[in-house]
């Protein structure tokens, strides 16, 4: 499994986070169960091989992170979304965005146009053209604005 597709994952989970009552480590421990990725398999190719330890702490890492910057995180896209409410944002481009955003934050191993690159090419599996350039504006607006490097 390559760093992308754990990424992936990891904003499926991310997504998820925005209906599941489950604590985050149990969601964790469901979703990336062996179980799970043999059901799943049939749906998504991201499924066909679980995750080793490494990419499990990886994906881990991020949707825990993203758990516990939620309001932070959503705060951003909130600011940049200019002329937009938070609440018109897609849940799936909100999950995409916020695991970008925590990647530029709270990972330094991770650089900044990698993080905003593959949150990208995740929203245009999923997201419209029109919702991919609006994301873009997004995070580009954040890291220019937000991000001292």
């Amino acid at each position: 499994m390559t760093r992308n597709t754990a990424r992936e994952i990891a904003t499926h989970l991310a997504y998820e986070l925005s209906f599941t009552e489950l604590p985050v480590e149990e969601l964790l421990d469901q979703r990336l169960s062996e179980e799970n990725f043999a059901s799943l398999a049939t749906e998504h190719a991201i499924y066909d091989e679980l995750p080793n330890a490494k990419q499990r702490t990886y994906i881990g890492t991020l949707v825990k992170g993203v758990s516990e910057h939620a309001a932070e995180l959503d705060t951003y896209i909130e600011k940049f979304a200019r002329g937009w409410r938070f609440d018109r944002i897609s849940l799936v481009a909100s999950a995409i965005m916020r695991v970008a955003m925590y990647e530029i934050m709270y990972m330094p191993d991770i650089p900044h146009g990698v993080a905003i690159n593959e949150a990208l090419e995740i929203a245009k599996k999923y997201e419209s053209p029109e919702v991919v350039r609006f994301m873009n504006g997004i995070l580009g607006s954040f890291l220019r604005e937000e991000v001292k490097e």
